[in-house]
């Protein structure tokens, strides 16, 4: 039974995302405990890569941030052994193919499981190709998560048919002049999911407003925020749990 499951069993689930590192792993901690107490349902844990391809802007200066402050993936995998000692909200990682890969894709996998992340979100891993690194997440339980981008059109039903944990849908969605658009996309993204799979989809990318965390929850099991969160850590820096808790709080409220 999938842990991330239980992330959407009180209602729509709202899952903030944080670069674990930046501006220190310290730091991090303190986040991830004030978002989980503020309502967080999943938090989903970057880990620093030179070249996130999947970023904007804002979470490509996060990854630098964390770089330069000298964060590896080693030090990373204590952290979340040490949030494990009290914390049971689900965790998954975020990060690319080559951080696993450069790792070792099975040791990597194995000390996830060990360490209680649940599940693996590698946006540059094409549908086709996941099969090198889905073997090894179905042997040690951790769940190897899909994303479905408007552009999948054709491939929507098979990768829903196939995923786990939760579906990521990336909504891309640009500037205001197309939103009302993309939101039908959504909207038939996640009918023609949920006609394939039970499995939850959350959506991600472009969502900073409680208003727009509402509207995309209510079109599927939850919205994921990144960027509106990191630009509070660029802003507070040390300092920046209890405002990314407030800002959890107000988020998880607007979904309730």
């Amino acid at each position: 039974m999938s842990k991330i499951k239980e992330a959407f069993a009180n209602g729509k689930a709202f899952i903030p995302f944080i670069t674990c590192g930046d501006p220190d792993l310290d730091t991090t901690k303190k986040i991830v405990r004030s978002m989980v107490e503020s309502g967080a349902d999943l938090i989903e844990l970057g880990i620093p890569f030179s070249d996130p391809t999947a970023e904007g802007p804002v979470i490509q200066g996060a990854n630098l941030r964390a770089l330069s402050g000298g964060v590896t993936t080693d030090k990373i995998f204590d952290m979340v052994k040490e949030l494990r000692q009290d914390l049971t909200v689900p965790m998954v990682f975020m990060t690319y193919a080559n951080v696993v890969f450069s790792y070792d894709a099975e040791k990597f996998i194995r000390t996830c499981s060990e360490i209680g992340i649940d599940g693996l979100i590698l946006p540059d891993l094409p549908f086709e190709e996941k099969g090198e690194f889905d073997d090894t997440c179905k042997k040690y339980g951790v769940d190897l998560i899909s994303l479905i981008a408007p552009t999948s059109e054709n491939r929507v039903a098979m990768i829903a048919r196939e995923a786990e944990g939760f579906i990521y849908i990336v909504s891309s969605l640009g500037v205001t002049g197309v939103r009302s658009e993309i939101n039908t996309d959504i909207a038939s993204l996640v009918k023609l999911v949920r006609e394939n799979t039970s499995v939850p989809c959350a959506v991600g990318f472009g969502i900073s407003t409680p208003e727009q965390a509402a509207r995309m929850a209510g079109i599927s099991d939850g919205a994921i925020v990144g960027s509106a969160i990191i630009k509070l850590i660029e802003k507070y820096g040390k300092d920046a749990a209890e405002p990314v808790g407030e800002y959890v709080k107000s988020m998880k409220d607007a979904l309730r």
